[in-house]
């Protein structure tokens, strides 16, 4: 929006949040490629789309859309570049809004490769499947392919390693999730035109390159590129394959810390994907936001809400190219699940919220914690622990706001979890010690990330994805079949049906 906007309160911003989706005004972008200025209304027409984008924000629900929304009223959120947006997201710019139920066809709270499967194919499958029947007996069809059977051009853009849950329910058909090199391995026989993102965690041994994906590729008649000059250079026309600096599980670094590299953005991927799909008889592409979700797991806020934004920016560019093309093209925004239980709302400080206090953390839960890990036996105590915390998240610092004074149950806690990750020799299995530390995360970590959400107001009730119904956007050609309650395999037949893919 206009920079001389007047700064609203976070609680007005809250509830704008959940109105956004009913309007559609102007908006400005927000990183190194901006958004739409303008948001045309959409098509009046029920013309079959030429251009199709399915942006999926693994993690993704309502209170994940809503605290970014209240973090980003404030000026002074930490963004990419150290731009600053206020108001809404691009998301919350669509006219058409739905909501859908996300259970796999074994149990009632999905993991994301049943509910990518669901969304990929409009069929329900059990836990850990990728796009096949429940029975493994036999693959379904994914919107994607059915795409290129029709003509059109495909790109599957992630996050995460371009052959996690979501991305290979797009590309390919397997047994289980885990098997990441077989599932990477039928990236070249999709003979889809475009992957970006994420590196192949199936190539990978001891996180660095082991096996012969890139061979596969390249023999495929792939362009493998690794940097936004090369991935710039590449043609029209020419299949590609483009990755950016990962970390060990071969997925792009949390946009926290990915702001001030020259590591490739999730927007920057799907702006190449548009100039190299662009053609004739139109394309498909499918874009996630695979870190919210991990961000999730670990109930780090700020982490997942940076997330949130890269995942947001993404979407600008797509209705950037909507503006272009309004009669067109379809944009369908979603969630697979909603992850950690999140809550806009925290019981001790009532109904008090304090955003603000989100924009001191400066550093990922991942990254905090291997810079803890490297602690251990150098002799750090627990006073200079938390001078690092003052720096890093603000919590005991005063100065930058009362309210990031610790409580002695604030201090108790720290000191616990300190001496915990320092020494080890605590049971995780243990009631109480599992829901404060969660299955793996490092105890101090997790303890600080704790703290500084419930001061802010926020507050989870798993590590872990939960069962509540996620939101769906659209806007474009065939967009008003998205408006009411459904489930998430009718998200995939109802773009099927949009786009005659089948």
């Amino acid at each position: 929006m206009e920079n001389n906007r007047k700064h609203r309160s976070f609680f007005q911003s809250l509830l704008l949040g959940l109105m956004m989706s009913m309007l559609v005004v102007s908006i400005s972008g927000c990183d190194e490629d901006d958004g739409p200025d303008v948001v045309n209304a959409p098509s009046a027409t029920d013309k079959t789309p030429k251009y199709i984008f399915f942006f999926i924000g693994d993690g993704m629900a309502s209170p994940q859309v809503n605290l970014t929304e209240a973090a980003l009223a404030d000026p002074n959120f930490r963004l990419v570049n150290g731009a600053i947006t206020l108001g809404a997201l691009n998301l919350q710019h669509f006219p058409i809004a739905g909501m859908a139920t996300t259970h796999a066809e074994d149990r009632y709270i999905t993991g994301s490769a049943a509910a990518a499967t669901a969304l990929a194919t409009g069929h329900k499958t059990s836990i850990g499947t990728i796009s096949k029947n429940a029975a493994h007996t036999l693959d379904l069809k994914t919107m994607a392919e059915m795409a290129k059977e029709k003509g059109m051009k495909v790109g599957i853009v992630s996050s995460v390693s371009i052959d996690h849950a979501t991305p290979a329910c797009f590309y390919a058909h397997e047994n289980t999730r885990k098997n990441y090199y077989e599932i990477a391995s039928q990236m070249d026989d999709s003979g889809f035109d475009y992957f970006g993102g994420g590196y192949a965690k199936g190539n990978l041994s001891n996180g660095v390159p082991a096996y012969d994906i890139e061979t596969q590729m390249a023999n495929a008649g792939y362009a493998i590129v690794n940097t936004l000059a090369q991935l710039k250079g590449v043609q029209p026309g020419d299949k590609c394959w483009a990755y950016t600096d990962y970390d060990g599980s071969a997925a792009l670094y949390y946009e926290i810390d990915r702001m001030g590299t020259d590591h490739v953005s999730l927007a920057q991927f799907t702006q190449e994907g548009i100039r190299l799909l662009d053609n004739p008889d139109g394309f498909f592409m499918m874009v996630e936001g695979g870190k919210v979700d991990w961000a999730c797991h670990a109930n780090d806020a700020v982490s997942a809400t940076h997330d949130m934004v890269a995942f947001d920016d993404a979407i600008g560019i797509a209705l950037d190219f909507y503006n272009q093309h309004p009669d067109e093209t379809l944009i369908v925004v979603t969630g697979d699940h909603e992850c950690g239980g999140l809550s806009l709302g925290y019981a001790f400080t009532g109904y008090g919220s304090a955003f603000s206090l989100l924009k001191h953390q400066e550093i990922s839960y991942q990254e905090y914690s291997e810079i803890v890990d490297g602690w251990k036996g150098g002799g750090k105590t627990f006073e200079e622990a938390l001078d690092d915390v003052k720096d890093r998240f603000g919590l005991g610092d005063t100065t930058k706001d009362p309210a990031f004074a610790l409580t002695a149950n604030d201090s108790t806690r720290l000191e616990t979890a300190f001496n915990d990750s320092m020494n080890g020799g605590f049971d995780r299995n243990d009631e109480e010690v599992f829901l404060k530390y969660g299955p793996y995360y490092d105890p101090f970590t997790v303890t600080v990330t704790h703290i500084l959400n419930e001061k802010a107001g926020i507050s989870w009730t798993s590590y872990y994805h939960t069962g509540v119904p996620v939101p769906v956007y659209a806007i474009g050609a065939g967009a008003n079949s998205f408006s009411g309650s459904y489930d998430n395999t009718d998200v995939a037949k109802k773009i099927i049906a949009a786009g005659e893919l089948n």
